[in-house]
């Protein structure tokens, strides 16, 4: 059975929730790790999201993948790949942790610098985050359980957005 799409308001302990999150898998990441960030809608004040946190974690170098997967898992992460974007690596959340999903990116991630450059655009242009917010609440009502959907629904505005945040690497 598909889950539920739902999007909700934006959320202040969404930040706290993330910071929760972080602490351990820096602890367990330590110097494998360069940056470990909050992306996505929960990071952006004042959006509205669907409640899960996204968090980027940027290696330090491009060889150490293995040994980031190896010190993830005592903290009930499991790997599952790419799932199909070049340089980034998901990992399932660990059982009775707050919604949230996990990335591992390499030092030259384009989806990194691309969650990076979205979210901060968003950021920095409030009008925009909630015209965003708007399109995702009627997309959620429109493909409630169709995540394809949902997602594709977003594409024009995401692109249109990245282009605006990226003008020379997009142009």
């Amino acid at each position: 059975m598909p889950h539920l799409i739902v999007v909700v308001d934006y959320d202040p302990k969404w930040p706290e929730q993330f910071e929760a999150l972080r602490a351990p898998i820096g602890g367990a990441l330590g110097d494998l790790a360069a940056a470990i960030e909050h992306i996505g809608s929960t990071a952006v004040p004042g959006l509205a999201a669907k409640p899960v946190i996204d968090i980027d974690v940027l290696l330090s170098s491009g060889d150490r993948l293995q040994e980031a997967i190896k010190r993830l898992v005592p903290l009930g992460y499991a790997h599952e790949g790419n799932l199909g974007i070049v340089g980034r690596e998901a990992f399932s959340q660990p059982p009775g942790q707050p919604a949230h999903h996990l990335y591992v990116c390499a030092p030259d991630s384009r989806e990194y610098g691309r969650h990076i450059a979205f979210r901060d655009y968003l950021r920095a242009h409030p009008e925009r985050a909630r015209v965003y917010g708007e399109l995702k609440r009627t997309l959620a009502k429109l493909y409630d359980k169709d995540p394809d959907g949902y997602t594709n629904g977003k594409d024009e505005f995401v692109n249109e957005t990245l282009r605006r945040a990226m003008p020379v690497t997009q142009g």
